[in-house]
């Protein structure tokens, strides 16, 4: 059975593109006694704006009322991506092979649970990292967190 997010990601994904954005993710997270589902959106070779947001929802706000897909009051969110990306898909590793992507752990490994470097490679149980010229495995299991790295320090 597919979860609430592919059911809303399949909806939905067709009528955002027909607008010319791109759907990158859709997440639905309880968060203290709330409900969101968060549907974040991109446009090549350009930046999100809040009227892009706004045109996105008010497209899919009936849609999603319609399907019911979600039987609890929930609120809903259409949002950029945001600079440093949070990578939870398999194409989303994909995409940035050759990137930096800062990689959270739940257990420490070599004494840290935070590293950034450049993705390697990947399968279904470990991602490597090049983390100053040395090779890094991480268990997937043990990953609580990857994003896309932006070096806020050095920004150009």
């Amino acid at each position: 059975m597919a979860s609430i997010e592919e059911k809303v990601e399949s909806l939905i994904k067709e009528p955002i593109e027909a607008l010319g954005y791109q759907l990158y993710d859709v997440q639905y997270a309880k968060e203290g006694k709330d409900y969101f589902l968060r549907v974040f959106i991109e446009k090549p070779n350009a930046t999100i704006s809040l009227e892009d947001c706004e045109k996105v929802n008010n497209e899919i706000e009936e849609m999603l009322d319609t399907a019911d897909y979600i039987k609890e009051q929930y609120f809903l969110e259409v949002s950029s991506t945001g600079v440093e990306k949070i990578i939870r898909k398999e194409k989303h590793l994909q995409e940035n092979i050759g990137e930096y992507i800062n990689v959270k752990l739940f257990k420490q490994v070599e004494n840290s649970k935070d590293f950034v470097g450049i993705l390697k490679k990947f399968d279904d149980e470990v991602i490597y990292i090049d983390v100053d010229g040395n090779i890094v495995e991480l268990e997937r299991k043990n990953i609580s967190l990857i994003k896309k790295y932006y070096d806020w320090e050095n920004e150009i």
